[in-house]
């Protein structure tokens, strides 16, 4: 339980999320990553800027399973930049490894926009890492954020959290 409102975006424990992982968890979106030579450190350890970059790529690919193209939404003068990045490495991902990374919009809240991540084995059984991003709606041409998010992006994201 949330006592604090500051700790709402915190990950919980590492236990409580390896527990999780064994649940089935609707609304996730399962992106298939294979961890090259590049995504690597010397020691064969995914670099931890990859993991970042795959999250990215999952939350991409997910707005584009509902309708919403980046190229489009930044064609209407909308970026949506991360504003907020919580991360937990629980075991690395290492060279030659294929993951899944999941993610799903948890919550959406005027402008802001809440995901969660998890990178686990194909397999489901073993939980590399667990995140929590937080976007907020830009406007690019002003360089500020958006009072509301363009009716098309919100009607998309909406269809995404129900289903």
């Amino acid at each position: 339980m949330i006592t604090n409102p500051s700790d709402a975006r915190r990950l919980p424990p590492t236990g409580e999320l390896q527990s999780d992982l064994q649940a089935t968890t609707p609304n996730w979106f399962d992106y298939p990553v294979i961890a090259h030579p590049h995504h690597t450190d010397y020691g064969g350890n995914v670099w931890h800027g990859a993991y970042i970059s795959w999250m990215e790529e999952a939350r991409i690919e997910c707005l584009r399973s509902i309708g919403v193209e980046f190229a489009d939404l930044v064609a209407l003068g909308c970026d949506l930049p991360v504003v907020e990045l919580a991360l937990r490495y629980h075991q690395p991902v290492r060279m030659g490894m294929a993951a899944i990374v999941k993610t799903r919009m948890v919550e959406m809240s005027g402008v802001r926009i809440n995901w969660d991540y998890q990178i686990e084995s194909t397999d489901g059984q073993t939980l590399f890492v667990s995140a929590s991003v937080t976007l907020v709606a830009v406007d690019r041409e002003k360089g500020k954020i958006l009072r509301q998010l363009p009716p098309i992006v919100k009607s998309a994201l909406v269809r995404l959290s129900e289903s």
